[in-house]
């Protein structure tokens, strides 16, 4: 007998696969822009509090203005994941946030005062002003609810300490200890947002509304934190490996898409690390060179989600949880509406992006300098 809880009388509507693919697809989103927002948010603080040339003062604002939206997408993109592991998982995933719960719903607090923070913090970096405390206590409040989050979805592999964890604190108010793989996964997670973060930076290098000094001062800085992140992460990846139960590593080097997806994961890791080494050394502004810094973000953190997808899987099947067994009962009508809308909401996505670039485009340069610029004169 194992320690989840009883299966959920209601079928599943729609295939397996289909809920994995989905969850797979938009956890990847979600993971891109969280994990430019963890790592964008430090680099501009870091250049507000150490920055002296216009460049990197340039650059701190330009990151900061982004930062709110950049925090819409990881919200919006950050619902449906989590919704479709409900759905998959919840046997698991009820539970464990049920035993941290506490720690679990003050997530949604700290969640708005880091939204307050990273607008103040934006404001303040436009007018010219050191707010590099704002932007540290909004990095410190998203780098905790990342930390929750990471330890929710290790417990979740867990039930063999749910009973004691709810004994000790029926309120949740204790988070769990003991599991030699949620500090590898954390720190996993902290050197990919440097990674997403400088390659975002190559990316901005290639946007026209910069100068061309403020263009190469963005290549080379996004081009040597992308680089060295790159290597912390691959560390710590193995890291992450070796903490997994030796049942857990048989079955990844056993199954074959587990194995693409870690050899491509870290492929792409290899190239990222030649692209940065490039841009740092470069400091190349082209449009056409800035469009792969997205293109390899995104393809590495879906490897690296599909891969994540295989130890869960992976650890819970050892616990006596396959998510495989799940009795499904299609309804074909629902699924053909979901799909629908699907498609027409990415038709409307596609426009609306297609409306901002045409959009004219706002300065880049702080509204303080451009004052002092006038004054000047």
């Amino acid at each position: 007998m194992n320690g989840f809880p009883a299966v959920d009388p209601i079928p599943l509507p729609a295939p397996i696969w289909l809920f994995k693919l989905l969850h797979i697809v938009t956890l990847s989103l979600h993971f891109v822009a969280m994990q430019m927002l963890i790592g964008g948010l430090l680099i501009a603080v870091l250049l507000n509090l150490l920055g002296r040339s216009p460049a990197s003062k340039t650059a701190a604002t330009a990151v900061a203005r982004r930062l709110t939206v950049v925090m819409t997408y990881v919200i919006n993109l950050g619902v449906p994941p989590l919704l479709f592991a409900q759905v998959l998982y919840g046997r698991a995933i009820y539970t464990s946030s049920v035993v941290m719960g506490a720690w679990w719903i003050a997530v949604v607090p700290v969640l708005i005062v880091v939204y307050w923070l990273l607008y103040r913090f934006a404001a303040g970096l436009e007018q010219g002003r050191k707010v590099w405390w704002m932007g540290l206590g909004a990095w410190i409040g998203v780098g905790g609810i990342a930390h929750i989050y990471t330890a929710n979805m290790t417990l979740m592999l867990r039930p063999e300490v749910w009973q004691q964890m709810y004994s000790v604190s029926p309120l949740g108010t204790h988070l769990p200890t003991g599991d030699p793989t949620t500090a590898p996964r954390f720190l996993f997670f902290l050197a990919g947002g440097f990674v997403a973060a400088g390659l975002w930076l190559i990316y901005l290098a290639g946007r026209k509304t910069f100068t061309a000094i403020e263009g190469r001062f963005l290549s080379a800085l996004g081009g040597r934190i992308a680089a060295i992140a790159a290597v912390l992460q691959i560390v710590t990846a193995i890291t992450v490996y070796r903490a997994q139960p030796a049942i857990v590593q048989a079955g990844l080097g056993s199954n074959l898409l587990y194995k693409i997806a870690g050899f491509g994961w870290l492929g792409l890791t290899a190239v990222i690390l030649i692209y940065a080494g490039f841009a740092a050394i470069a400091k190349p502004s082209s449009t056409l060179i800035s469009w792969l810094a997205p293109a390899l973000a995104f393809l590495s953190i879906a490897c690296m989600t599909l891969y994540r997808d295989g130890i869960r899987d992976l650890t819970l099947l050892s616990k006596g949880y396959d998510v495989w067994a799940r009795n499904v009962v299609t309804n074909w009508s629902v699924v053909s509406i979901f799909l629908v809308l699907f498609v027409v909401g990415l038709g409307v996505v596609g426009w609306l992006i297609s409306v901002v670039a045409r959009a004219t485009p706002i300065a880049e340069t702080p509204t303080s300098a451009i004052a002092a610029q006038g004054s000047a004169l």
